[in-house]
């Protein structure tokens, strides 16, 4: 008998630093899969994004097993990381908190280029420019 979806569930948790509490618990939980098992295999998935946000798609099957496809970390946390700051301006439009290179859009819009709606990396670096402008980042270049 073929396997049959029961949910899907998405998430974002710090790579290489899941546990089994909340919001894998919670969300994972109600499915009565094995989290420790979960947590096992996400933690060696993403050891190399060493506490990065990681965004994940769960899928759950009816018999208790489960896969999931981790996406790359959201272009706001790739930007801050970059610019060296530790949060976006509360008012983008006036108040400037860091300054970003075109090297440094192209860089993050490759990495992220699988999970964009972009036809090449000028377009996608494009996007993360908006994105880096919305934070209240200078972009140089």
């Amino acid at each position: 008998m073929a396997k049959q979806v029961v949910g899907q569930a998405k998430f974002q948790i710090p790579g290489g630093k899941a546990t089994p509490a909340p919001p894998v618990g919670t969300a994972l939980g109600k499915y009565g899969i094995n989290l420790g098992q979960f947590v096992q295999a996400f933690n060696d998935a993403t050891r190399e994004a060493d506490g990065m946000m990681i965004p994940v798609v769960v899928t759950l099957y009816n018999d208790r097993t489960f896969e999931f496809v981790t996406k790359s970390p959201p272009a706001a946390v790739l930007l801050k990381k970059s610019a060296g700051i530790a949060k976006g301006s509360g008012v983008p439009n006036k108040t400037k908190v860091g300054t970003v290179t075109q090297a440094q859009l192209e860089e993050i819009a490759t990495m992220k280029m699988n999970d964009l709606n972009a036809r090449d990396v000028e377009h996608a670096s494009r996007m993360i420019a908006g994105t880096a402008r919305s934070m209240g980042l200078v972009v140089e270049g």
